[in-house]
């Protein structure tokens, strides 16, 4: 049995548990699967502090409707759903009414860790990776979904299809265009960064699902 297939089997068997009434095993399963769903958040709506509501929302969300849960997707890709839809939702009120974060956590958190106390460093750092993320902002709400999904949560194509009601081709389309978009974006600073993200960092920010992967021709 792959990993994939045994946490597929442990959840299964956790929410099978919670569905009879047992209030330990869905702990388990926030547990579990918290720390990805408030990245997800975080990545869209670019707000800790709604990203943590977001998560809250969505998991209590998901324990009054489990009666209801057939068991015809996996357990996170129902929660993802309900997490994607919540967090664009937060998005696109926030633009509505005009607003927008001040500060970013995903560039302190970015900054924090691979600029090692070094003031020089961290100036540098700060504008390199606020470029990262202006790019992948700058993609259209959904587009950038699909890539937090595909490239950040390290999904399959045929999941995410699922979680945002598409067909794998969209998805597909979705990613290429995407980056070409960002390629486009970051041309102009490519001969700048000589080296790719460090291993302290890659490894901090893949624990969040917060790492921004390099995107290769």
């Amino acid at each position: 049995m792959t990993h994939a297939e045994r946490e597929a089997a442990t959840a299964t068997a956790l929410v099978a548990a919670a569905k009879a009434g047992d209030q330990r095993a869905f702990e388990a399963l926030v547990v579990r699967y918290r720390k990805r769903i408030f990245a997800l958040a975080l990545h869209i709506t670019g707000s800790a502090s709604e990203a943590d509501d977001i998560a809250q929302d969505v998991f209590l969300k998901a324990y009054r409707a489990l009666p209801q849960f057939e068991g015809r997707s996996q357990f996170i890709t129902w929660v993802y759903r309900m997490a994607v839809n919540r967090s664009l939702n937060v998005r696109r009120d926030r633009a509505r009414r005009g607003e927008d974060t001040l500060d970013d956590p995903r560039l302190e958190l970015a900054v924090a860790v691979d600029a090692r106390s070094n003031p020089g460093r961290e100036a540098e750092l700060r504008q390199t990776y606020a470029r990262l993320l202006r790019a992948l902002d700058s993609l259209p709400l959904e587009m950038r979904t699909t890539v937090i999904l595909v490239s950040l949560q390290g999904m399959s194509h045929g999941e995410v299809a699922v979680i945002q009601n598409l067909s794998e081709g969209t998805i597909a389309w979705r990613m290429h265009e995407a980056r070409r978009r960002l390629h486009d974006a970051m041309a102009p600073e490519r001969w700048q960064r000589k080296r790719e993200l460090s291993d302290d960092l890659a490894r901090a920010l893949s624990e969040h699902g917060l790492f921004i992967p390099a995107f290769e021709n």
